[in-house]
């Protein structure tokens, strides 16, 4: 279990891209049912648009997809589009659930013509299963072997045109004969905060909460460009809006609810902090090695590594360098302090300035 997943699972991190229980029950009732209606990832959407019209024109079954990117970017919401677009059925399951070639038979071989499988974390499936799909995504067919020993017989079992649509946060992690096999790979890109704020505008409508213009820029500009988050926060804030102000959700209403769920005016929150100000404070802006790092703030270092880190370097907060984790001037200021002087030297010389 990665740590995104642990997590997820814990539900601790209101800014987490993980989604726990909650999340997906709300999401079924947030997702948009047609491509038109997504918002966000213009270039995906558009090219997508062309594949999935190109297919209803010729009759046919639309090409395999391939949907990569970081949790909560829409990957699972575009895979039941495509299902509505094509007016066809969709099966779901999930790469870790898929641990032998048998399970896999078993699913393809229950398939309708033109139904949609969708295979979250496709990286994560077993290699036996990962071989089988080779040729049923290229023939449509699999080899279902039967008995053991020299006694085996590979029977082949011919598949109903289908098309998959694979999502993975780590595409690097796909083989190539298998990434070859789809006909269109699109990577879902952060979302930007104007088109974040009509997410958020999308959802208080379909919730019956009111919101205005500058609450909804305040919740975007703290969803670190993730609709996921932009939806929870939104939840978080209607809560604190309707218990402790007159139910509007406003700029002065989001920034007192969000302080209260520890959640910064950058999206950091409670672990992030906590890693900046071991590294700021006990180390000097560092640089420091990750197991130290750990060690500070008492977490897990995958959870560091995993969960912390990626959105801080991406903020420009941290650096990962060869002798360890660096703090950036930025996270200086972030945090309204200042680097000691032999800290200020050191970031000179590691990031050449």
């Amino acid at each position: 279990m990665s740590a995104y997943e642990q997590a997820g699972e814990a539900g601790e991190r209101l800014v987490g891209a993980a989604a726990d229980g909650e999340d997906l029950a709300v999401e079924a009732a947030l997702r948009p049912k047609e491509l038109g209606e997504f918002i966000g990832q213009t270039r995906v959407r558009e090219q997508l648009d062309l594949v999935l019209r190109a297919a209803r024109a010729r009759g046919a079954t639309a090409d395999h997809v391939l949907l990569s990117g970081a949790p909560g970017l829409g990957k699972t919401t575009l895979s039941m589009i495509i299902a509505a677009e094509m007016a066809a059925p969709i099966r779901i399951t999930s790469g870790p659930a898929i641990q032998h070639a048998g399970d896999l038979a078993a699913i393809l071989s229950s398939l309708a013509e033109g139904e949609v499988l969708f295979l979250d974390e496709i990286h994560r499936m077993s290699r036996p299963a990962e071989e089988m799909l080779y040729m049923a995504m290229e023939d449509f067919r699999v080899d279902v072997i039967v008995g053991k020993g020299p006694g085996a017989t590979a029977i082949p079992l011919e598949l109903p045109p289908f098309t998959l649509v694979g999502a993975t946060t780590r595409a690097g992690l796909l083989p190539p004969p298998l990434r070859d096999r789809f006909g269109f790979t699109g990577h879902m890109e952060f979302y930007e905060s104007a088109e974040l704020e009509r997410v958020v505008h999308r959802s208080a409508h379909l919730l019956g909460v009111e919101v205005t213009a500058d609450g909804a820029a305040e919740i975007a500009g703290r969803s670190r460009g993730t609709p996921r988050i932009a939806n929870r926060l939104l939840r978080r804030v209607r809560d604190y809006a309707q218990v402790r102000a007159d139910g509007v959700v406003t700029r002065e209403t989001a920034t007192r609810a969000l302080a209260v769920y520890e959640v910064d005016e950058r999206g950091l929150d409670r672990l992030d902090r906590a890693v900046l100000r071991a590294l700021l404070k006990l180390f000097g802006g560092g640089p420091v090695g990750l197991s130290t790092l750990s060690v500070a703030v008492g977490e897990e270092r995958e959870t560091v590594e995993e969960v912390a880190e990626p959105f801080l370097v991406r903020e420009g907060l941290l650096a990962r360098t060869p002798r360890g984790r660096v703090a950036t001037p930025a996270a200086w200021r972030h945090l309204d302090m200042e680097p000691p002087p032999a800290a200020a030297g050191g970031q000179e010389g590691l990031f050449g300035t």
